[in-house]
């Protein structure tokens, strides 16, 4: 519900009476402003993230050839697999494989090769059933996404415009709970002679209330996914995440990570890149012995960070139910030596992995995406009402200044509070919030000076 101005021309809807919500006309103002001003980066966030949301699918098609191989008879060792990919690309230092999980996909290895972008690694796709390379692509972070969905990312994240631009994506995930909650409020609070046009929209009404009737009803069908990912997105952000982030930690909320210091010793070469270099078992027997504590695919091994070091097996299914298991495979003796349940998780490093994965796409699949489809459309709809409406009824729309003084002095005071202890932990809505209010002070002045005169 962003950018909404409360206008109406029949009684049926005019706003609930003085017994009503007292703080009504200051989030009436709060969400005019708001809506009118931030709505510009939130239609940014929605487009660029409706493209993302659909990207999984275009990067299928994009690399049909890379993700697919004919369907042979036997899978070759991984060992070999392996081989073939650094034969491709001889400069580079493997790290990964991710073995195919169904027949016709390819295995996919990752190097470390000098000169790319941090977080990013070269793919190198081979055909399981003859080691032919299929192709070379880059791929980025743990999700793996190829060039294609990385670029549709990073738009997303910050117009590719590198740290800078992620001022964007934080200024409008900080202020979309605000945006949508207080557009709740007031439809909520609305008289209505109908109940069911709380969420059903009006057809035959003047076109003023009609807009307004549409903003409303999609405001309260979206209000959900909206806070959702509102509360996700900032978990990403630069200054609010690092907030996010401390918190977490000090609170012990933190994703815990393997102990991979059980009984390895630095006996082996830490200069190689080949399999070779670092056990004398091989690749396969890594794969079984993750097996062996129940871990299935898709999975990635990766190679040790240090000589001696152990391999680390991980599951990287975060679709639901998510398989996030990983476990230590000794380079001496091929056997587990440390583990790590998803299942003994904290619920709050849960609920992190469940919210970025849901916010990414990925948690229920085609489904997953389709309903993040659905919400940015949702709030594309509602940015586009909010504009209309305002065009409708300016200059009439802009809400009443002094709307502070009718909630009273105690109300205003407890939620300038709230407001100032939310500004310091979300900085990018507490600038933009005094900004708003030295603006509307600005014009406050202005007017009065006008009519002295």
């Amino acid at each position: 519900m962003t950018s909404s101005i409360d206008v109406s021309t029949a009684p049926a809807e005019q706003p609930a009476s003085r017994r009503g919500v007292a703080l009504r006309p200051l989030v009436r103002r709060l969400h005019f402003y708001a809506g009118l001003l931030v709505a510009p980066f939130l239609l940014v966030a929605a487009t660029t993230g409706l493209l993302y949301a659909a990207s999984f699918q275009i990067e299928k098609i994009v690399y049909q050839h890379e993700l697919t191989a004919p369907v042979g008879q036997t899978r070759l060792p991984l060992d070999q697999q392996v081989a073939a990919a650094s034969a491709a690309l001889p400069d580079g230092k493997v790290s990964a494989v991710r073995p195919g999980t169904e027949a016709g996909q390819t295995t996919r290895v990752l190097l470390d090769v000098p000169g790319l972008a941090p977080s990013t690694r070269m793919a190198v796709f081979v055909d399981p059933y003859t080691a032919q390379v299929r192709g070379t692509l880059e791929s980025y972070g743990s999700s793996g996404a190829l060039p294609v969905r990385a670029w549709i990312s990073n738009l997303h994240r910050h117009l590719h415009l590198g740290e800078p631009g992620r001022i964007y994506s934080e200024l409008a995930a900080s202020w979309l709970w605000v945006v949508a909650l207080g557009g709740l409020l007031l439809w909520l609070t609305r008289r209505r002679r109908q109940r069911r046009r709380l969420i059903l929209p009006e057809r035959g009404a003047p076109a003023a209330r009609r807009t307004l009737s549409w903003h409303g009803s999609v405001g309260v069908w979206a209000v959900l996914g909206l806070l959702f990912l509102s509360a996700t997105g900032l978990t990403w952000s630069k200054y609010a995440g690092a907030n996010i982030g401390d918190l977490r930690s000090a609170w012990g909320w933190g994703t815990p990570a393997i102990d991979t210091s059980g009984g390895e010793h630095a006996a082996h070469s830490s200069g190689g890149h080949q399999h070779g270099a670092t056990s004398t078992f091989s690749l396969d027997r890594v794969a079984q012995a993750g097996a062996s504590k129940g871990l299935s695919g898709p999975l990635e091994i990766t190679w040790p960070a240090e000589a001696g070091g152990p391999y680390l097996v991980k599951e990287i299914d975060n679709q639901w139910p998510v398989r996030l298991d990983q476990v230590a495979v000794s380079t001496t003796t091929g056997q587990v030596s440390a583990e790590l349940r998803f299942d003994d998780y904290p619920l709050a490093a849960k609920l992190t992995s469940w919210g970025i994965s849901a916010h990414m796409g990925t948690l229920f699949g085609l489904a997953n995406q389709i309903a993040l489809m659905a919400v940015a459309a949702g709030l594309i709809t509602l940015i586009v009402l909010g504009y209309r409406m305002w065009w409708q009824h300016r200059p009439a729309s802009t809400p009443a200044r002094g709307a502070w003084r009718q909630a009273g002095w105690a109300a205003t005071g407890l939620l300038a509070l709230v407001a100032v202890g939310i500004g310091v932990f979300l900085p990018l809505m507490g600038i933009p919030l005094v900004a708003f209010l030295l603006l509307d002070a600005v014009l406050g002045w202005r007017s009065r000076s006008v009519k002295a005169r």
